[in-house]
């Protein structure tokens, strides 16, 4: 059962970036191109890059809305709650659903900084992560140190620039680092390769665990193109399980012993059947594959990955084959699948035969723990 005094530690939320970020942090010459609002009739506002339309809100500013109401149509500022980008806002929402601490993830730029890697002006691009990044560790979380997580992200189109924006947030107060869950899926090299190892040996030596947000690397494949929105939507989380195995089977986590990985709202219950599977594959295959021999997936997933999940009894059913210090929460505001203004109550009702210490952990502890963020 949750204990009434957890400070519930939520590792997957997000914030919306307010009109100026960009325009207040960038320098003049890049101005021009920078992100910034379009406001059209109807209270549409547009977020427009390099001078083109890049994204609307839609489902990404609908909590506290009757799910009757959800769509994709575009919204405006004045059509969502100040919380989504307003620190003031924010933290009397957080109040108000029971959550005391939230690391979140940005809106504009994608979970990992994708719609900057798009940009056809890379220095534009890389100045855009900066100021993105200087907008959160001096604005956002610094409003609320003891109630914002800081995670930042790296112009990872460059891997030298990213191992220095890395070592620059790193001294400024981030926790944690955002990276694309499957880069191979928009045309980089996998992390089967060493061409992100500079960048993930900065992450190790800053102590920054990599998040993993599911959808980084877009939407899952193989869908029909006729299937309605809502099988992408609930299928999502499988872009992870891939990912998971991917890493899990790769040099990744023996080339980089200290290492550690988040798998953000990609939910908990597939994890010990992949497990299951994985090491049941490896057993069998690893004397003619080219993965580590010595160490079995499940072993590594122990050391290095940890999951989170906003509503999935089956994975806290099954928390000892995860392991109960890998498993952490996300309340996702202010997306669709959060729960707000009831999100602890609902966690609670999930937690309620799990006991007291071990809900303790899943809600607040492990995430203190991986995430050096203080009491």
């Amino acid at each position: 059962m949750l204990p009434d005094d957890a400070k519930v530690v939520s590792v997957d939320d997000h914030v919306v970036e307010h009109p100026r970020v960009w325009l207040d942090r960038l320098p003049l010459r890049h101005r021009e191109a920078a992100p910034q609002i379009e406001r059209g009739p109807g209270g549409r506002d547009t977020w427009v890059f390099e001078g083109e339309p890049v994204t609307d809100f839609g489902l990404d500013v609908v909590a506290g809305k009757d799910p009757r109401e959800f769509g994709v149509d575009p919204l405006g500022y004045r059509d969502m709650r100040p919380g989504c980008h307003d620190i003031g806002a924010r933290i009397a929402d957080m109040d108000a659903e029971g959550v005391w601490a939230q690391l979140c993830f940005p809106t504009f730029g994608g979970p990992a900084g994708s719609t900057f890697f798009r940009a056809r002006d890379h220095e534009l691009a890389t100045a855009c992560v900066r100021a993105y990044n200087d907008f959160v560790l001096d604005e956002w979380c610094d409003a609320a140190p003891d109630r914002q997580i800081p995670l930042v992200l790296v112009p990872f189109w460059d891997v030298r620039a990213a191992v220095a924006e890395v070592h620059r947030t790193a001294a400024l107060g981030a926790r944690s680092v955002s990276l694309l869950e499957a880069p191979h899926r928009l045309g980089l090299p996998s992390y089967n390769s060493s061409h992100w190892d500079p960048l993930l040996r900065a992450c190790e030596e800053a102590e920054l665990p990599v998040s993993l947000h599911f959808s980084s690397s877009g939407a899952p494949q193989g869908v029909a193109r006729d299937s309605d929105a809502l099988v992408t939507i609930a299928l999502f989380g499988v872009n992870s399980v891939v990912a998971c195995v991917e890493l899990l089977m790769s040099p990744v986590f023996h080339r980089f012993p200290g290492l550690r990985v988040v798998f953000s709202q990609a939910g908990i219950g597939w994890m010990p059947y992949v497990l299951e599977r994985a090491d049941y594959s490896w057993e069998r295959h690893r004397f003619w594959c080219d993965v580590d021999a010595e160490r079995r997936p499940s072993e590594l997933f122990r050391d290095h990955v940890y999951g989170c999940f906003t509503s999935d009894q089956a994975g806290l059913d099954q928390r000892y084959a995860i392991g109960v210090e890998q498993i952490l929460f996300s309340g996702d505001y202010p997306h669709a699948d959060s729960n707000w203004p009831h999100t602890r109550k609902v966690l609670g009702e999930q937690l309620v035969d799990v006991p007291d210490a071990e809900a303790r952990l899943i809600a607040e502890g492990n995430a203190r723990r991986l995430f050096r963020f203080a009491a």
